[in-house]
C-alpha cells in the first residue's frame, strides 16, 4: 500500500467542510486527493471523481489504487457536473479551477440548485462567482479564506436559495468575513489588483475605460472603507 496522499492546507480545508456520511462528488477532481483522504479516514464510504482529462483521472485512479482503495470511488471522465446525476450526490466540491469556469459549470447543470451542499474554491476571478451565484438562485452559507503556499485562497459553502445581489464590494471583498483573521490580507490584495487595473485603465483614451475605471475607483474606495472597519476591530 503506497503511502496517504498529505492534503495542502487548501485542499484540507475543504475536506473539513464535508459532513460526514455525505455522498460525495469530486469536480475536476485532478489527483483525487479530497475523496481519497475522506475514504481513508472513514468519514465518506463512496464517492464520484470527475475530470475533463484522462490523464489526471488515470492518476487519481492509480493513486487510489496505491492507498488500498480499489473500491469507494467511481472515476468518472466528463465535462462539469455532466457525468453526475442529480440525485447521486449530497455534497459536490469543485475546487482548483477559476471562478468563470465554477460559475459555467452551475450554469449548465441548474439542477445544483436543488438541494446539496455546493463547496466551490476559486482560484482566480472568485469575484465573478461571487457576483454570480445570488443572480442565478444560490445562496452563500457561509465563506473563509486559506493561506497555502503564499497565496489566499476563498471557500464558498453555498446551496441554493435567495440572498441579496452582490455588490462590487461584496464581489471583490468576499462574503461574510468580516471576523476572518486573513480578511485584513485578502483585502490587501484585492486593493492591490484594482489598483493596477485603474493604473493601466488611466492611460487609454476611449471613453469605455474611462468608465471602468471610475467603477474601479468606487470598489477601492468601499474596500478600503472595509479596511479600515476591520483594522479598528482586529487590530488595535
Amino acid at each position: 500500500m503506497g503511502e496517504r496522499p498529505v492534503l495542502q492546507p487548501r485542499l484540507r480545508a475543504i475536506a473539513d467542510l464535508v459532513p460526514a456520511g455525505s455522498r460525495l462528488a469530486d469536480i475536476g477532481t485532478d489527483h483525487g486527493y479530497i475523496p481519497i483522504d475522506l475514504l481513508l479516514s472513514g468519514r465518506i464510504s463512496n464517492a464520484i471523481a470527475t475530470d475533463i482529462g484522462q490523464l489526471p483521472l488515470n492518476h487519481a485512479r492509480h493513486t487510489a489504487q496505491c492507498c488500498g482503495l480499489s473500491e469507494g470511488i467511481d472515476f468518472r471522465l466528463g465535462d462539469g457536473l455532466a457525468p453526475v446525476a442529480p440525485d447521486e450526490a449530497d455534497v459536490i466540491v469543485i475546487a482548483g479551477m477559476g471562478g468563470d469556469n465554477i460559475a459555467d459549470i452551475l450554469t449548465a447543470s441548474p439542477w445544483a440548485r436543488e438541494g446539496p451542499l455546493l463547496l466551490l474554491q476559486p482560484m482566480s476571478k472568485a469575484e465573478m462567482l461571487r457576483a454570480f451565484l445570488p443572480e442565478h438562485g444560490y445562496c452563500v452559507e457561509a465563506e473563509r479564506l486559506v493561506a497555502d503556499k503564499g497565496k489566499l485562497y476563498p471557500i464558498l459553502t453555498v446551496r441554493g436559495g435567495t440572498m441579496s445581489p452582490a455588490t462590487a464590494a461584496d464581489a471583490w471583498g468576499g462574503f461574510l468575513l468580516q471576523k476572518d483573521p486573513l480578511w485584513g490580507l485578502y483585502l490587501e490584495d484585492r486593493l492591490l489588483r484594482l489598483r493596477r487595473a485603474v493604473s493601466g485603465l488611466a492611460k487609454a483614451r476611449d471613453s469605455t475605460a474611462e468608465a471602468k475605471r471610475q467603477e474601479l475607483s468606487c470598489v477601492i474606495a468601499a474596500l478600503e472603507y472595509k479596511r479600515r472597519e476591520w483594522n479598528d476591530a482586529y487590530c488595535p
